[in-house]
């Protein structure tokens, strides 16, 4: 085929398998690839790792390849993921596992390491992005450090023809772009044309938002069939020439809004969208519709790399503790009021929770004012209302006592109140800073399954 066709199989850790399957068996792809990290991912990953050494990937990932390997296997379709979180060793080994269950004959799996860098950030004090700290006011609660790989990493993957690349974290379009400069050849100082492969990874690496998923607004914006929204793929010529579309009787939409809006979603500056690999320049961008659910895309250019890696850091940042209970009927926002007047007062009341008066709090009635605070909620009065307290915690003792306080409603509180509900979890922030290329090593160990 004259164009490279890369589709998008997933766009975020939860995302649908079955429009990855219709890619996979229908899409004459050369690669899908599967974006799956969030900022929070890897640190929640290295949890799990430290519990079981054996975990520490993508959940869901047995579940996708089960889904898509032999289709991709059979129609000669590299699959490409960054779903090896906190352990890829380990998901290249869970892929080869899926492999020999589905009775395939032949599997070459390749593993990229090297965006952990958490000894590097434990032995330099370096500056916090968009703080006035330093990685030393995380010492001792730092959980994981992990660069952001450009598509340079992956590339002795595509030379050795694996069948499955895993990564742990590289920069999101990065996924895209490795796969197109080595189809192609485009050299890695090639500024414009990578600023032009690295707008085809940003407009396809949340999958389904950029064909209609999370635009639907009815009454104004219609998106047609969203129960079975089809995923977007790019048609890329060796320029860059691109064309974003979706399969033929799927549900969404392609059209200039929606890929205008995945355009701009996450970008502060079109015109220096700073990545591993190229600074994106987006503001001549423009977007032609040639036919139902197909757009051309044109205008990306580019300028020469960031001279360091970003990396993200997830740290301990204590416990969040979580009560709710509902009102319903004629006085319902009445009562939930009253309900959360009576748990302000508790949690205020230092003889009875000593430790959690003067905590970070939240309390409110959602489908009144949790969204925008009582300034912009409603004035409404609904049928029925939900009281929601949330207080952040430093231990899980001190969590679980909101959901205490709130459960403690039933007989010490306003009439008629039911469907308590109580949770803690414990909170991964995130945290950036910049780290020297030098100072990044990455590198392939390839993984082979031979029936």
């Amino acid at each position: 085929m004259k164009h490279y066709r890369i589709g998008a199989g997933a766009g975020y850790a939860g995302d649908r398998i079955d429009p990855a399957l219709d890619l996979a068996e229908r899409g004459q792809l050369h690669a899908l690839v599967f974006e799956c990290l969030a900022e929070r991912t890897i640190a929640l990953a290295q949890l799990r790792r430290r519990a079981d050494a054996a975990t520490g990937f993508d959940p869901l990932l047995q579940a996708r390849m089960r889904a898509v390997l032999s289709a991709c296997v059979a129609r000669g379709t590299t699959v490409i993921t960054n779903m090896g979180a906190a352990n890829p060793l380990a998901a290249g080994h869970a892929v080869l596992a899926v492999a020999k269950e589905l009775k395939l004959r032949r599997l070459r799996v390749a593993v990229v390491l090297g965006d952990d860098v958490l000894d590097w950030v434990r032995q330099n004090d370096v500056p916090l992005i968009d703080s006035a700290d330093s990685v030393r006011s995380l010492d001792g609660r730092l959980i994981s450090a992990n660069a952001y790989l450009g598509a340079d990493a992956l590339l002795p993957a595509l030379a050795a023809q694996a069948d499955v690349i895993i990564t742990g974290r590289v920069a999101d379009p990065s996924l895209f772009l490795a796969p197109l400069m080595h189809h192609f050849g485009w050299a890695a100082d090639d500024w414009p044309v990578l600023g032009r492969g690295l707008a085809v990874g940003h407009l396809l690496e949340c999958a389904a938002q950029v064909s209609g998923g999370y635009l639907a607004d009815p009454g104004r914006v219609e998106v047609p069939d969203l129960h079975r929204v089809g995923f977007p793929f790019a048609e890329v010529d060796a320029d860059g020439g691109t064309v974003i579309t979706k399969l033929p009787g799927t549900g969404g939409r392609v059209d200039r809004l929606s890929c205008t809006a995945q355009l701009l979603y996450e970008v502060e500056d079109p015109s220096a969208y700073l990545q591993a690999d190229v600074t994106g320049d987006f503001s001549q961008v423009r977007f032609t519709e040639l036919g139902e659910d197909r757009v051309r895309v044109e205008g990306a250019s580019g300028r020469a790399r960031p001279a360091q890696f970003k990396a993200s850091l997830g740290y301990a940042d204590g416990f969040i503790g979580e009560g709710q209970i509902s009102y319903a009927g004629p006085g319902a926002r009445q009562r939930g009021e009253l309900a959360l007047h009576i748990l302000r007062q508790r949690l205020a009341d230092e003889r009875l929770r000593p430790s959690l008066c003067g905590r970070e709090q939240r309390a409110e009635l959602v489908g009144v004012n949790a969204m925008h605070g009582a300034t912009l909620g409603s004035d409404r009065e609904p049928y029925e209302v939900r009281v929601r307290l949330a207080v952040r915690c430093a231990t899980r003792t001190e969590a679980e006592r909101v959901g205490q306080e709130v459960e403690a409603l039933y007989l010490n509180g306003p009439a008629a109140g039911g469907g308590v509900t109580q949770s803690v979890r414990e909170v991964v922030a995130v945290a950036s800073v910049l780290v020297p290329r030098a100072a990044v090593q990455s590198r392939v160990e390839m993984l082979e399954w031979n029936a």
